[in-house]
């Protein structure tokens, strides 16, 4: 009877141990993420109070009322509703009144590309906000570099950001795994991480600072060829630009991913370097992240 008694007694089932802490981020990745991060917001707010002076984008070497080129383009207008903001891509129109083109207090509106809280000064300033802008696009374009000379002598770049090719291989597993918000935590990063940082670091980050430096006038006489490969200093704005927007969608959806995957940990490993890893014996291919 005391069998049969302890064999209908309650299982406890023990809740999953967790992973070791292993050391994910060094001194120089976690340093220069945290110089980068401050130093793209002020030039994201700085620039597009710079962008406010000059409101339209183009293609090509110049601009003005005698070209046809402009692609892109915030403003207000005069309606029979009264002045309305509105945004123009490559000629189609959508009334942003209220965000962009037209904005402010109820009663305070005034015409303006991007609205006063997202810009630096909020107040017009352009002196000002290219001084801010200018200043922190040589901070990022130094530590850019400082990283990258660090990175090549610690291995970084070839350890952890050089995709492979089984990386490929796990690409679709990656994707379907993402898109079920089912997160695998590791010390290594997985294919979608490398694609993404490796995207920003080594293309993103440099294209917009040498697209920066062929809008500077100063440079023409230095690299009077950098214009031309580009397409001419409007391309070279208009490139600008685009790049600042897939930024803004990168930092969006790293937010995003930092937040369903664990923000605890996450923020752990960029602050101190420590990072929880899942439990001894979890395999990857278990729901399919290595199938190709």
């Amino acid at each position: 009877m005391d069998a049969a008694v302890h064999d209908r007694s309650p299982q406890v089932e023990q809740a999953p141990s967790k992973g070791p802490l292993v050391y994910r981020q060094s001194r120089w990745t976690r340093l220069t993420h945290w110089v980068w991060a401050f130093a793209l917001f002020f030039m994201l707010l700085s620039g597009l109070q710079i962008f406010n002076a000059r409101p339209q984008l183009y293609i090509g070497q110049e601009s003005g009322f005698g070209y046809d080129n402009t692609v892109f383009q915030i403003g207000a207008m005069n309606t029979e509703n009264g002045p309305r903001g509105f945004t123009r891509i490559f000629g189609h129109t959508f009334d942003t009144t209220g965000v962009l083109g037209w904005s402010g207090p109820p009663g305070q509106e005034r015409a303006r590309a991007f609205p006063s809280w997202a810009t630096i000064p909020s107040y017009y300033d352009l002196g000002t906000a290219r001084v801010i802008h200018f200043f922190f696009a040589w901070v990022l374009s130094a530590t850019l570099l400082v990283w990258l000379v660090a990175g090549l002598l610690n291995g970084h770049i070839a350890r952890d950001l050089r995709p492979r090719i089984r990386d490929f291989r796990r690409l679709p597993g990656d994707i379907a795994a993402h898109l079920r918000l089912k997160f695998h935590h590791a010390r290594e990063y997985n294919t979608l991480q490398k694609l993404a940082y490796g995207g920003v670091l080594f293309i993103l980050l440099p294209l917009m600072i040498v697209t920066g430096l062929a809008m500077s006038p100063s440079m023409d006489a230095f690299l009077p060829w950098l214009n031309e490969v580009l397409g001419g200093r409007q391309t070279a704005r208009t490139i600008h630009f685009s790049i600042m927007v897939l930024l803004v969608l990168f930092f969006i959806v790293h937010m995003l991913m930092i937040l369903a995957a664990g923000p605890i940990n996450e923020l752990r490993s960029i602050v101190t370097g420590w990072y929880r890893t899942d439990p001894p014996g979890t395999d990857r291919s278990d729901d399919g992240e290595r199938s190709a």
